[in-house]
C-alpha cells in the first residue's frame, strides 16, 4: 500500500499536495454522482425539452457570470479558506435539495435554482482550487502532479461517478443528493488540512474587484504564451462546441447507435484519457510541452475531419478513444504551462481569463451547431469544426513557439 500511495502521491509533492489529492478525488465523485442524478432528477420532474435545456444552461451560465469575480477573490483571500467555506456551502444546498426532494416538496423550479446555486459555488471551488498546486508542488514536477489530479477526474467523474450516481437514483430520488452533500463535506475537511505558504494580496484601499479583473487580462495581453493558451482554448472550444453540441444526433443518426452506443462513444474518450494520464510522465519525459501542444491541436482537427467522414460505429470508437487520450494530455499540459508562467498572486485571476476562453468557446459552439446541423445535416458541424480549426491551426503555428519559452518568461517579470 506504501508503495502504491508513493507511486500515485510521491512524497518529495510534500504533504499537502496528498491532502489536495484525497479531496479532489474525493469531490470529483460528488460531482460524478450529480452527472447523472441531475439530469435524471430534471427528466422524472418534465418533459418540457426547454426546461431540460435550462437545466443544462443553469449549470454552464456561472462560470459566465461569475468566473472573473472568482479568479479576483482567489488572489485577494485566503484560497484554502475559500475553497472549505463555498464547499459547505455546496454541503448545506444539497441537504436541503435532499430534504426537499425526499419529503416531495420539490419543484422543478427548486430543483434548477438548486442546480444554479451548486454551479456558482462550483465556479468558485474549482477555480480557486487551480491556484494551490503551483504552491504546493515544485514548478519541475507540476506536469505529473497534474497529471495524477486528472486521473482521479477521469477515473471517479467520468467512470465511476455516474453509474453509482444512476445506481443510488433508483434507491430513491434523494438518495444520490444525500450521497453528493457527505463527499463534499469531507472534501472540504480534506482540504481544510493543506497548509500553504502566505499568498493573501491586500489590495489599496481604492482598489475594486474591477481594478484587479483589468489588471489580469492585461497580464494575459502582454505574456505571450498564456495569450497563446487563451486563444487557442477559445477558438477550439468553438469548434468543440459546435461537434459535440449535435454529438447525441450524430451518434444515432450518422453511427446508427441507439442509446447505449451513445453511451459507450463516452466511456472509450474517458478510458482514452485515462491511457493518456498514465503515460503523461513518459510522454513529457521524451516530448516538450510545445509539441505536445502542437500534436494535439493537429489530432484534434484531424479527430473532426474523421468523424465527418465515417459511418461505421467501431472506427468511431476508435477515434474516440484517441481523441480522449488527446483531451486529457492537452489539457495537463495547457494548465501546467499556465501555472508555471502565471505568478502567484495572478493565478486566480489568469485562471479565471482561462474559464471564460472555456465556457465562452463552448456556448457560442453550441450555438453554430445547432444552426448548422439544422441547415445541412449533423455532420455540417464537423465539417466546421474541422475547416475552422485548420485555418487557426495554420494562423497561430509560429506563435506556438512561445510556449516553449513560458517558464523563461514568467522568471523574467518575476526578477
Amino acid at each position: 500500500m506504501s508503495t502504491l500511495l508513493e507511486i500515485v502521491a510521491p512524497r518529495r509533492f510534500g504533504p499537502g499536495f496528498r491532502w489536495l489529492l484525497a479531496s479532489s478525488w474525493i469531490s470529483n465523485l460528488g460531482d460524478g454522482i450529480a452527472l447523472a442524478a441531475g439530469p435524471l432528477l430534471v427528466a422524472s420532474m418534465t418533459h418540457d425539452p426547454v426546461l431540460v435545456a435550462l437545466a443544462a444552461l443553469l449549470q454552464w451560465l456561472p462560470p459566465l457570470v461569475f468566473g472573473l469575480y472568482a479568479g479576483a477573490l482567489a488572489d485577494r483571500l485566503d484560497r484554502r479558506l475559500i475553497i472549505v467555506v463555498v464547499d459547505l456551502l455546496r454541503a448545506v444546498v444539497l441537504v436541503l435539495l435532499t430534504l426537499a426532494v425526499a419529503t416531495d416538496v420539490a419543484s422543478i423550479w427548486v430543483v434548477l435554482l438548486a442546480m444554479f446555486l451548486l454551479g456558482t459555488a462550483e465556479v468558485f471551488a474549482d477555480n480557486t482550487s487551480a491556484t494551490l498546486m503551483p504552491m504546493l508542488v515544485q514548478r519541475d514536477d507540476l506536469a505529473i502532479a497534474n497529471a495524477r489530479l486528472t486521473t482521479g477526474f477521469i477515473t471517479v467523474n467520468q467512470l465511476a461517478g455516474p453509474p453509482i450516481g444512476a445506481a443510488l437514483f433508483a434507491l430513491g430520488h434523494a438518495v444520490p443528493f444525500a450521497a453528493q452533500a457527505v463527499v463534499v463535506a469531507l472534501g472540504a475537511m480534506l482540504v481544510a488540512r493543506v497548509v500553504l505558504p502566505p499568498h493573501r494580496r491586500e489590495p489599496a484601499p481604492d482598489t475594486h474587484l474591477r481594478h484587479d479583473i483589468a489588471e489580469g487580462f492585461r497580464w494575459v495581453r502582454h505574456h505571450a504564451a498564456v495569450r497563446t493558451l487563451v486563444l487557442t482554448i477559445f477558438v477550439f472550444n468553438i469548434t468543440f462546441g459546435a461537434a459535440w453540441s449535435v454529438l447525441v444526433l450524430y451518434a444515432t443518426r450518422q453511427l446508427g447507435m441507439g442509446p447505449i452506443g451513445f453511451g459507450l462513444l463516452t466511456t472509450v474518450s474517458a478510458v482514452g484519457g485515462l491511457v493518456g494520464t498514465l503515460s503523461y510522465g513518459w510522454i513529457t519525459r521524451r516530448v516538450s510541452l510545445a509539441t505536445i501542444m502542437r500534436i494535439g491541436l493537429i489530432l484534434e482537427t484531424c479527430t473532426h475531419l474523421a468523424l465527418a467522414l465515417t459511418t461505421t460505429p467501431w472506427v468511431a470508437m476508435c477515434i474516440f478513444f484517441v481523441f480522449g487520450a488527446h483531451a486529457f494530455i492537452w489539457g495537463t499540459t495547457s494548465l501546467t504551462i499556465r501555472q508555471r508562467a502565471v505568478p502567484t498572486e495572478l493565478q486566480g485571476r489568469v485562471g479565471s481569463v482561462n474559464l471564460m476562453g472555456v465556457f465562452g468557446g463552448l456556448v457560442v459552439g453550441a450555438g453554430i451547431g445547432g444552426l448548422l446541423a439544422q441547415q445541412w445535416g449533423v455532420t455540417a458541424p464537423f465539417w466546421f469544426a474541422f475547416a475552422g480549426s485548420a485555418v487557426f491551426v495554420v494562423l497561430i503555428w509560429g506563435q506556438l513557439s512561445h510556449i516553449a519559452h513560458a517558464d523563461e518568461v514568467a522568471s523574467s517579470s518575476l526578477g
